[in-house]
């Protein structure tokens, strides 16, 4: 009798996008409060003591949805700190990804995963690798996307090879992993034109990848669903990457395809800080606020993946684009201001006078209306990750966003 008083809901429930961050720092679980996804309990997550996998699981099982993008890391092993160091076997570590098998079954919705490839320092690199290894019938199945991606890859580093043993894709980057596959179930095909500050750079094996960019690029389209196009045949989204050779230049160059293109700009210069220089000719120019997707917190595979996906995700969303960009930009100010104040300052964990960094914000206006810092969070109580807590306030004569 009941029943079709639920259809609504049931229908309303199968429609959702189901995200299991990698951990709770910022680039993983940030999509969480983008609107676009239903992610668990943000207790089920316990910083840097890793995930409680036991009620992850269950959240898991018990949710229905149209889709699923999930790492592996945190099912198997809590997240990616304690993947790396983590007693288990690799038959106990395959056990615990079972569920995501078994939501595939009992709710039909499509599964995105992600592994992660680990680092050079990784006590139980052997163990992670093979139970990658072991996963390569999953990427045969209908309805299951599975890459690789490997983890701060140093000169010298394995996992570039260990990569080409899997059967599978794989790609630089780790913490953008989420958000791009989340491109890729929300927003597959997006048409996507890559431009590159000089020819050059295309060429050089950035930090941490051990690949040429131009490879890494390619990859990441293909992690992403999405389609590499010429400026000519008019993509949806320009993929800008700066590598810090002229920022005077590579302001006029974004100036020039922002007449005619909605442009992401990804910021390769420098390892977890962005290009002050280039900054101030954006925000002198007016530029920032116009566009898509800036990205500079991470390494060059992070602020590749995340302009990217956020491009993407918000190129029809206008409100969705400002807050991406404001919280962009305080990716940026923390690593070029509020991260070495803070370290400058206090030892870990952080004290509560460390928050006092907040007041060094500067006047950031976005389409009319000011970002006022209110607060800053350390989810791990230490100086590398920070939470903004920011708000919007109208600028008096400024037009605002329609």
């Amino acid at each position: 009798m009941r029943l079709p008083f639920l259809l609504p809901f049931l229908a309303l429930a199968l429609g959702q996008t189901l995200y299991l961050p990698l951990d709770d720092r910022p680039p993983n679980l940030a999509p969480c409060a983008w609107g676009l996804v239903l992610c668990p309990p943000r207790e089920a997550y316990g910083g840097p003591e890793g995930a409680d996998v036991g009620r992850l699981r269950a959240w898991l099982l018990a949710t229905p949805g149209q889709r699923l993008v999930a790492s592996l890391d945190v099912l198997a092993y809590g997240g990616l700190l304690q993947s790396r160091h983590l007693a288990l076997s690799p038959e106990d570590a395959l056990a615990r990804l079972g569920p995501l098998l078994s939501w595939r079954v009992r709710y039909g919705g499509e599964v995105h995963l992600f592994g992660v490839i680990p680092r050079w320092d990784a006590t139980f690199r052997e163990r992670n690798l093979q139970v990658l290894k072991a996963l390569s019938p999953w990427a045969e199945l209908r309805g299951v996307y599975l890459e690789a991606v490997w983890d701060d890859a140093v000169r010298g580093s394995p996992a570039p090879r260990e990569a080409l043993a899997l059967p599978y894709p794989s790609r630089p980057g780790a913490d953008e992993a989420g958000q791009v596959l989340l491109l890729r179930a929300l927003r597959p095909g997006l048409r996507v034109a890559v431009v590159y500050e000089t020819p050059a750079l295309a060429r050089q094996v950035t930090p941490y990848e051990g690949l040429p960019l131009e490879e890494t690029v390619a990859r990441l389209l293909q992690s992403a669903a999405a389609l590499p196009v010429a400026l000519e045949e008019g993509p949806d989204l320009v993929l800008y990457l700066y590598g810090g050779r002229n920022p005077r230049q590579a302001a006029l160059d974004l100036l020039r395809l922002m007449a005619r293109h909605r442009v992401a700009l990804a910021d390769l210069f420098r390892v977890n800080r962005g290009d002050p220089g280039l900054m101030a000719y954006l925000q002198g120019l007016g530029l920032y606020g116009r566009l898509f997707a800036y990205a500079a917190w991470g390494t060059p595979a992070n602020n590749l993946g995340s302009a990217l996906a956020q491009g993407g995700l918000f190129l029809e969303d206008g409100e969705g684009r400002l807050s991406r960009l404001a919280e962009a930009y305080f990716g940026y100010w923390w690593g070029e201001v509020g991260r070495p104040w803070v370290r400058a300052r206090f030892s870990e964990p952080l004290p509560e006078g460390a928050k006092e960094v907040a007041a060094l914000w500067p006047r950031l206006v976005l389409e009319g209306r000011r970002v006022l810092l209110e607060g800053v969070v350390f989810p791990w109580k230490r100086a590398f990750e920070a939470w903004p807590d920011w708000g919007f306030v109208p600028v008096p004569g400024e037009k605002v966003l329609e």
